[in-house]
């Protein structure tokens, strides 16, 4: 990662190793098998970077790694090995929040607005975010259960589609040309919060009470996916509303949701409002969002202590005024 830059920063290579093959056969993340794959590949996939890049230990300014929220296990390995790299290469080391990792996708060949106002929809997490500038957060909003990527996962394991549910999901949504009617959903009145549990228990229920056929289970994913997005929508747009008609960034696994891209962007449009999506490749999980955002972080306020340490439920907070997250 180059930058930043005028432009945003630039993308100089980004190699991630998926483990969906391995987890696949028990139908979701195993924590310890996903740590003992983290053990085995970072130092390959770290090696593949620099020689993507074309780039050397010494034309690095500093090492972003996450710190939390997530898998303790992987976090760990990660943490551990950014400060064996960075003592080893004497390099500034640099923590980043998962989310704000997302949140720093949409600057790879791009800048933030600000003021904006940030949806993450991803697979463990649900949230709106009120963004003054780099590095300042306002929390408005998140989910009250489910993450959305975790209900499209759920759903899909409704209707018997195989790991990773959301994209087969997705899938099969996407293939159905009929009108699907959403189905039921939480309503919270005067609350910028999610809740997916609502949508859940309706596709269960239609899913026993009725023996669908292929055009059924179609119907049935497509519903179930308009749910989720309109309620995503929603919610971002009436953030955007109350901030004072701001731009609209969404970010995160869910955002490469085709239905849901469409659908912000024409709700947005029709509000009088912009919607940003960072290119769909770097919306899931990469490495390539943790170097965005730690290049920013980097930037505005240096490295940090070698006593870095990680956390599984690590909150977002704002580091700009020295509130360091």
């Amino acid at each position: 990662m180059r930058g930043p830059g005028e432009a945003g920063v630039e993308l100089l290579s980004s190699v991630v190793a998926s483990q969906d093959d391995l987890h696949a056969h028990f139908g979701g993340i195993v924590p310890e098998v996903a740590s003992r794959r983290h053990i085995e590949m970072i130092v390959p996939v770290v090696r593949e970077a620099l020689q993507r890049a074309d780039v050397g230990w010494a034309d690095l300014s500093a090492i972003a790694v996450t710190v939390g929220p997530g898998l303790i296990g992987s976090l760990v390995v990660g943490v551990a090995a950014a400060k064996g790299l960075a003592i080893a290469r004497d390099l500034p080391l640099v923590g980043v929040h998962h989310l704000e990792g997302h949140i720093y996708s949409a600057t790879v060949e791009a800048t933030l607005p600000f003021p904006s106002v940030v949806l993450i929809a991803s697979g463990g997490h649900s949230h709106l975010v009120f963004m003054r500038h780099h590095g300042d957060y306002e929390v408005l909003g998140r989910t009250l259960d489910d993450a959305p990527g975790e209900a499209f996962d759920k759903g899909a394991r409704l209707l018997g589609l195989p790991y990773p549910g959301g994209p087969a999901l997705a899938e099969l949504a996407d293939s159905y040309d009929g009108r699907a009617d959403p189905l039921p959903r939480a309503r919270l009145p005067g609350s910028l919060d999610f809740s997916f549990s609502g949508v859940k228990t309706a596709l269960a229920r239609l899913v026993k009470e009725q023996e669908l056929d292929a055009e059924g289970r179609a119907r049935a994913a497509a519903a179930y996916q308009e749910s989720i997005a309109l309620s995503l929508c929603e919610r971002a747009i009436e953030a955007a509303e109350e901030s004072g008609y701001l731009p609209i960034i969404a970010v995160g696994g869910v955002a490469c949701n085709r239905r849901l891209r469409a659908l912000l962007s024409a709700k947005a449009e029709e509000a009088g409002l912009r919607a940003i999506f960072p290119e769909a490749k770097l919306c899931t999980d990469n490495g390539a969002m943790v170097a965005a955002a730690g290049a920013h972080k980097f930037a505005h306020g240096g490295g940090e202590s070698l006593d870095l340490d990680c956390a599984a439920n690590l909150p977002l907070k704002s580091w700009a005024r020295g509130n360091r997250a």
